[in-house]
């Protein structure tokens, strides 16, 4: 029987976060929900986030180029680290978006290979090596 598990099957496909609203703004998002523009508050809020990275994507782009960072999804895996340490190679991991290590990649390879760790917006890793990274992340 294979010990495999499917990494996809625990992901979640958004991340969770609070906000504070003043009455007023909430009670004019609630009337545009009563009248049928938004199916509720949140999907409200998404696409107002929507409309202003939209907005605001040529910016953003710019500074993705800016700053040599990746957009999207990025893994790293024990195959891609043990390359660098062959390579006497150091990582800097600049990811917006999702950057994600690879739950079989030890604390050790991750200190050997990563030398720092910027990410906007989320970063998955087994506690062992976000504890062992944490002098680097920023």
């Amino acid at each position: 029987m294979s010990n495999v598990r499917n990494i996809r099957d625990k992901m979640p496909e958004s991340e969770k976060i609070t906000i504070n609203l003043g009455y007023v703004d909430l009670g004019r998002i609630d009337l545009l929900v009563q009248e049928g523009f938004y199916s509720n508050r949140s999907d409200f809020i998404r696409t107002a986030i929507r409309n202003q990275l939209d907005t605001q994507g040529d910016t953003v782009s710019r500074s993705i180029d800016r700053h040599t960072m990746e957009l999207g999804l990025r893994d790293y895996s024990v195959t891609d680290l043990e390359a660098l340490r062959a390579a006497n190679e150091v990582l800097h991991v600049k990811v917006v978006g999702l950057a994600r290590i690879h739950p079989d990649v030890t604390p050790e390879l991750a200190l050997a290979t990563i030398g720092s760790i910027t990410v906007l917006g989320a970063l998955q890793a087994s506690a062992e090596v976000k504890a062992a990274l944490a002098d680097r992340i920023k």
